[in-house]
Formats: C-alpha cells, structure tokens, sequence
C-alpha cells in the first residue's frame, strides 16, 4: 500500500535526524506530522490508499476464456474500462460485478474470478478511474460513483438477467462496493461478497502508521456507515484469519454492522488474497452453495 511506503519514508527521515520514529507515528501533532500535513494537506492522506498501474501482464484469453472490452462512463462523465467474461455454459446462473483491491489494473486481479466464469457465472469486472486503461484520477467519490455506474452498464448488457446481478469485491473493492451499493440500492442486486474488506480508512491508516496516520485520513464515505443498508440483501464477509493486509477485525466489524441476512466465512490460516482459494477451494465450494441459496431463495 502506497500509504505504508510513505510513511516508511517520512520516518526513516524522522530516524536520520536522531529522532524516535515510532513516537513521532503516535503523535498526530508532533514535528512529523506537521511535516506530513505540510506535504499532503488535510486529508491528503485519502490519495496514498490507491497504488494504480496500467500495465496489462495477463487477459481472460491468457487464461483461455473468451471476454469482450467494455467501455463506459462514470456519472461525471470519466471514460471507464472493464471485461466481459462470459459464464461456460449454455445460461448463466448470473451476473457477477467484480470490484478490484487497492493495486495493480484488471490483468492482476484475474485470479480472483475466473473460477466464477468456470462454474457458469457471467463476470463484469472494470478497472475504476486512475487505474488500468481508464481515465481521469483517482478520487474516492469518484471511484464509488464508478462501482455503480458497473452496475448500470452489467443491467443494461444484452444477455444479462438485471434481476440475477452479484457484487463481489476484494479488499478496497470490498469497501467501495459496500459504499455504492448501500447509498444507491441496485434493483436486481440478489448477493453481496466481499472478501478481505475494511470497514474504516482511519482505523486501517492507524494501523499502518500509528495516530499520524489516522490523521492524515478522513473516514468520509467509510463502509462501516453503509454496510447496515444493504439489507435485505444477503451478505457474505470473507476473511482469512491470518490476513497479512487486513485484520480480521476489520471484517468482523463490517458483518457486526450488518443487518440480516448475513454469513461469515472466517478461513483458517486465510491470508489476503488466498482465503477462497485455500484447501483446494473449499470455501469457492462453500461460496457457490451460499449464492445458489441467496439468488434462488
């Protein structure tokens, strides 16, 4: 995370200069956060989340999939790119939306959806603004505006069912997706994952780099205050309980806030990008039975 990086250099400045860089980290108005705000500006922090490239090392072919390039706007008008990997399979159980974690672009992040694509799901996954081949820059309002400008363009999609529609987002798109989806309901929406997700960017800036870290971030559209308006909709948090990132805490705070119907899938010795995968996929087998309930109950 870029935020980690940062603060690993603004305190081995802190060290060179003979001073004790973990009490600086846990002093939000001492020398070095005045440096800090100095550098980023209030809430400047927000930006140091995201860690884009728009380099594209693997596409659903790689993986021997067909898929289709996507191209639409977000509500003000930003130019968004995605992929349309259809499900295998003569009809599609439905359609799964998936919101990528905090780095990389779409050929980083196909790992986490093309076993949905196998077991007859269709998948619209999208790269937000500032990342990948989409344009403008990134910007937390923007980007949730983008996970739900996804959702429009998957229900306007010839040969989607709109009433079948799926998110799944991992870590930050986790926390976007929450944030979207609880401001602006999507007709249709039948189930929600979310696998490694936050529930507060001040709580996650606090644990990367102490009460100057939690400073320098605004807990401003958080998913923590929006996870409780997803209901009725059934929701699923995914967390490995040995996430390296994320806390697990984090996750159980986000399926504490929520309203029924809810499930939690805490994964033994899960880390952060393998607690689906883990065991020969045992919980893709469990999550697969959870969304075969939730979109036909």
């Amino acid at each position: 995370m870029k935020f980690r990086l940062w603060l690993t250099l603004l305190t081995s400045a802190a060290l060179a200069a003979g001073e004790a860089p973990r009490l600086q980290l846990d002093d939000p108005n001492g020398e070095l956060a005045r440096i800090a705000r100095g550098l980023l500006g209030d809430g400047g922090g927000n930006q140091l989340f995201y860690l884009p490239t728009h380099d594209e090392p693997a596409t659903p072919a790689s993986w021997g999939f067909n898929y289709e390039n996507l191209a639409f706007k977000s509500a003000d008008g930003t130019p968004l790119h995605g992929w349309f990997i259809p499900a295998k399979g003569k009809t599609a159980l439905g359609t799964v939306v998936f919101s990528h974690g905090n780095a990389g672009a779409l050929g980083h992040h196909l790992g986490f959806v093309m076993w949905l694509a196998e077991a007859g799901y269709h998948v619209m996954m999208y790269d937000y603004r500032g990342f990948g081949k989409s344009g403008g820059s990134v910007d937390r309002r923007g980007m949730v505006d983008d996970v739900k400008a996804a959702f429009a363009h998957a229900a306007r999609r010839p040969g989607v069912n709109s009433r079948r529609l799926i998110s799944y987002g991992h870590s930050l798109g986790g926390a976007k997706s929450i944030t979207a989806l609880g401001e602006t309901p999507v007709r249709g929406l039948r189930a929600v994952v979310i696998d490694g997700a936050f529930a507060s960017y001040q709580a996650m800036a606090r644990i990367i780099g102490g009460q100057l870290g939690e400073s320098l971030v605004t807990d401003e559209l958080a998913p923590k205050d929006f996870v409780g308006k997803l209901s009725p909709v059934p929701l699923l948090v995914v967390h490995g309980t040995r996430d390296e990132v994320v806390p697990l805490a984090q996750g159980r705070q986000l399926y504490q806030a929520a309203g029924q119907p809810k499930t939690l899938f805490e994964v033994k010795a899960g880390r952060h990008g393998d607690a689906l995968s883990r065991d020969d996929g045992a919980y893709r087998k469990r999550m697969l039975d959870w969304l075969a309930a939730s979109i036909d109950g």
